[in-house]
């Protein structure tokens, strides 16, 4: 059977990382069965990079990657309706997803305003994380943020960053339904890993301020939430 290899869940969240949580929503949404290994260390992982697949004699890194990689493999039609435009839309909302991320991952790690709140619960709910592992994976953090130019920012200007790409999510998600129309399509999955990991976090963030302020995001969230909580075919 595939195997999705991602992070471990936080906050009833599958993956607490948006890319992992990207791959398993839309494996759940597309119907594919898999066999879902939470790890913490990538080391093995290609590139060094969660998430990844391995499907048989196959393995493959970068969540994008993996999607076009069993869209192929498995024949899947999620995305066959969607027009050369509604393609080119997803293109740059993946695009501005990467951009959160970074944000996202900044507010966890190194914007000591919420640090100790994600570090307590990574260890409340992961009880073999210690102190040791935290304070390395901090500094590393601190590290990939400063060469990404995230770290360069002091902590507001970093947050305003991450509301302008919710705003324009918020300006993308129709009041009813989904991205491209009444079914979730895979660019759902994808907005889902992101917001997911913020929405029910009990960390309340700007970020999280700005996503439950805007209900058409809250109910897109709960949707995906709901369809990938009920869909059989994998965990």
């Amino acid at each position: 059977m595939l195997t999705l290899y991602s992070y471990p869940p936080l906050f009833g969240v599958a993956d607490n990382n948006g890319y992992g949580l990207k791959v398993f929503a839309f494996l759940k949404l597309a119907g594919v069965p898999f066999h879902h290994e939470h790890i913490f260390d990538a080391s093995k992982a290609p590139r060094a990079q969660l998430p990844y697949i391995v499907g048989g004699a196959d393995t493959i890194g970068d969540s994008e990657t993996i999607l076009a990689w069993l869209t192929k493999k498995y024949q899947l039609t999620i995305d066959a309706a969607l027009t050369a435009q509604q393609r080119t839309q997803n293109l740059l909302i993946t695009r501005m997803l990467d951009d959160l991320y970074w944000v996202m991952s900044y507010s966890r790690w190194q914007d000591e305003r919420y640090w100790h709140f994600f570090r307590d619960a990574l260890k409340r709910e992961h009880p073999a994380v210690t102190d040791e592992i935290l304070v390395k994976a901090k500094e590393f953090n601190a590290q990939r943020y400063y060469y990404q130019g995230i770290g360069r920012f002091d902590p507001d200007a970093a947050m305003a960053r991450g509301l302008a790409d919710l705003a324009a999510i918020a300006a993308l998600i129709p009041q009813q339904g989904y991205v491209h129309g009444a079914t979730p399509t895979a660019i759902d999955a994808g907005i889902y890993g992101f917001i997911a990991n913020i929405y029910f976090y009990d960390i309340e963030t700007p970020l999280k301020q700005f996503v439950v302020a805007h209900d058409n995001i809250v109910r897109h969230c709960r949707a995906i939430h709901a369809a990938v909580s009920a869909a059989q075919g994998g965990g």
